[in-house]
């Protein structure tokens, strides 16, 4: 009978290695990504190429931040479905109306559309709430608080992006103007959206999404430090 020892000692050891550097090596493939994304949008002479791999970008991205994420309940399915979905009609009556955010469309970079609005949008907006809460939630303040602490954490990351939006083809704004009305738009839906993240019950541990932010962030303000 062969001696099957060896082999599961060594994918057990396999496994312990791979629970104990999960963390460092989704980092390390977050700043290496997005190191890359800054090279190439920026520097590489052929920014509209780098433009295009965006979605896989922003995929990439929720692929490592959810896989940290604990207790995949039903109400963590209920969360997740009613973001992507505000998030996105939020934007599809923006488009339309010039209402809440102001007089916008989006150019092609986000990938395919529906109602003028690219699907992921509805995808990054859940992303940020989840990403900004789940930091919000460790400050030992109450709830209501740590709601207006992740809406301004997502209206400070849309400061950075906005320029980077307009030159790299994510959206225009109406004359080229960044309208007030943008950023009084994201904080009154991110204030609604971080209560609906801080009152569904579900598991806010994610030892990922403070890197997710501050990557994402440092990425943008990068950019923005670019010679236009």
């Amino acid at each position: 009978m062969p001696d099957t020892t060896l082999p599961l000692s060594a994918s057990k050891t396999a496994v312990q290695l791979l629970k104990k550097y999960k963390l460092p090596l989704a980092v390390a493939v977050l700043v290496i990504f997005h190191a890359v994304g800054f090279w190439g949008l920026g520097l590489s002479g052929r920014s509209t190429y780098f433009q295009s791999l965006t979605p896989l970008n922003l995929l990439l991205t929720n692929t490592l931040l959810f896989s940290f994420h604990r207790g995949w309940s039903s109400w963590f399915l209920l969360f997740a479905g009613v973001v992507f979905a505000v998030g996105f009609l939020a934007e599809v009556f923006g488009v339309h109306t010039g209402l809440l955010f102001g007089h916008y469309s989006y150019g092609s970079t986000l990938g395919t559309k529906l109602w003028e609005v690219p699907l992921l949008i509805g995808l990054n907006w859940l992303m940020l709430v989840y990403a900004t809460g789940t930091m919000a939630n460790r400050l030992p303040v109450h709830w209501l608080l740590k709601v207006v602490a992740g809406a301004a954490l997502l209206v400070l990351l849309d400061i950075f992006i906005e320029p980077v939006a307009i030159t790299y083809d994510f959206w225009s704004w109406h004359q080229g103007v960044i309208p007030l009305s943008n950023f009084i738009g994201w904080f009154g839906l991110s204030l609604l959206l971080q209560i609906w993240f801080q009152r569904v019950p579900f598991c806010k541990q994610n030892r990922l999404a403070a890197y997710v932010y501050i990557v994402q962030l440092l990425f943008f303000v990068a950019l923005n430090l670019l010679p236009q």
